[in-house]
């Protein structure tokens, strides 16, 4: 891949640059954070219910601080690239690496989540079960790419939608984001049809078919590898690796220090677990030892290690992927940053496995899971049904169920698939509250008047 094409600062709904004092990547961080859908994560679960007595993270904090990582990776990536490939770049392009990287990672993984529904990743089964268990009486009405979307129901897919889509009575292009920032986030760059376990750009997918010519223009300016035409299989674009590894640095220690503030898990063993971790990188052990005797408070102890377990982890997955830029430039790598690290870091692998057993297994956890999907699910239930039904053959109470549901997610000059897409835009993009509350409400366990 040529380093001077793998950005631009084209925008989607065809959207020029614009003269300002901030840069083009710049102003897509800003875009983000005021947006509606970014705004909405603040309600939306990460891993433990919400809200509660102890703060504990969601979705935008768990964004503002993957965000935060990013921009150090992308800092650190940018100056690593300048300093080995320089006669290769151009001065616009050093430019870039020196000083812009950092601003698309940091806003790409501001956004990465923002296709995310309410109640975690049982919000995402929800929908995907849905028509799963109505296969009967829906698949006929989809064509095999568009059934495939559906009953693959993916937040990386989705939040490629909800930042380029234009809903009805809205601006083209979406969030109008530049094609760098979207293609950073598109960590499985394939259609739902080409979705397969055990390769790691097509574990999932990127992209519904409503949207698809979106992404190869995204894919085309920024020089993404194709793998295959059909079905469409793109090569990551090397930008994705960064962001990847934020996320999962974050998500794999934050976790921690929220179930140590929630009681659920021993200040002894996430000391140690941490401290392994710190001692395993071969940081300055005794000025950690020593700053760690000093702090008393259990809860500050932790996020003193917490922090210096984060830098730890940068500075190794920054090393992998230095390591590792051949690989990630012509697509040959097939193993995130941070699996690579754990394959020879058993102090990682640990920290996984704690999680998992001590975490991600408890009843608040499992429990709000299950509460999720079943509001997701008979959300879904009450407006799918009459959506796909022809106008002329809706009955009042059918009328009424989509009066609930605000104009701009209704395309009825669409296909039934473009139809559905609306019905999911509006309940994937409902916070965890929002989401209860009319839950309740169309059940009839709570009658009350909303104004």
């Amino acid at each position: 891949m040529n380093l001077n094409q793998l950005y631009t600062n084209r925008r989607t709904g065809n959207h020029g640059a614009t003269s300002a004092s901030r840069t083009d990547f710049q102003r897509d961080f800003d875009r983000i954070i005021f947006s509606s859908a970014f705004r909405r994560l603040q309600n939306k679960t990460q891993v433990f219910p919400l809200p509660g007595s102890v703060f504990v993270h969601n979705r935008l904090t768990h964004s503002l601080e993957v965000s935060s990582v990013g921009r150090s990776l992308g800092s650190l990536a940018g100056e690593f690239i300048v300093q080995n490939f320089s006669n290769e770049l151009s001065d616009d392009s050093k430019n870039f690496y020196l000083h812009n990287l950092s601003n698309v990672i940091a806003a790409a993984c501001l956004c990465h989540d923002v296709g995310n529904p309410a109640f975690g990743h049982s919000g995402e089964d929800a929908i995907a079960s849905y028509f799963e268990r109505n296969e009967s009486g829906l698949k006929e009405k989809f064509n095999e790419k568009e059934w495939a979307d559906l009953v693959n129901f993916e937040g990386n897919a989705n939040a490629v939608r909800v930042l380029t889509h234009k809903q009805q009575g809205k601006d083209d292009g979406g969030t109008q984001l530049t094609h760098t920032t979207l293609a950073s986030i598109a960590k499985y760059p394939c259609e739902a049809v080409a979705k397969k376990k055990g390769i790691l750009h097509r574990k999932k997918f990127g992209f519904f078919q409503n949207e698809k010519e979106t992404f190869l223009q995204i894919a085309n300016s920024v020089n993404m590898i194709p793998e295959s035409s059909e079905p469409t299989i793109f090569k990551r674009h090397p930008f994705v690796w960064l962001v990847e590894a934020a996320d999962d640095i974050c998500y794999n220690i934050i976790d921690m220090e929220d179930a140590h503030r929630l009681g659920i898990v021993a200040t002894s063993d996430i000391e140690d677990l941490f401290f392994e971790l710190i001692k395993s990188e071969n940081q300055n052990l005794e000025r950690v030892m020593v700053k760690r005797s000093t702090l008393t408070n259990a809860n500050e102890r932790i996020s003193y290690l917490r922090a210096k377990v984060i830098n730890a982890l940068i500075n190794t997955s920054i090393e992998i992927y230095r390591e590792s830029f051949d690989k990630i430039l012509n697509g040959t790598l097939h193993l995130a940053l941070l699996d690579s690290y754990k394959t020879v870091n058993p102090s990682l692998q640990e920290i996984e496995s704690f999680s998992i057993e001590k975490i991600y297994g408890h009843r608040s956890v499992v429990e709000i899971e299950n509460a999720g999907y079943n509001v997701m699910y008979e959300l879904l239930n009450h407006f799918i049904p009459p959506i796909i039904k022809d106008k002329s053959e809706r009955k009042s109470y059918d009328k009424k169920a989509l009066q609930l549901m605000p104009q701009q997610f209704h395309y009825e000059d669409g296909t039934v698939y473009q139809k559905v897409l609306g019905v999911l835009d509006f309940v994937s993009g409902m916070t965890d509250n929002f989401a209860t509350d009319l839950y309740r409400k169309i059940k009839g366990i709570d009658i009350g008047m909303t104004v």
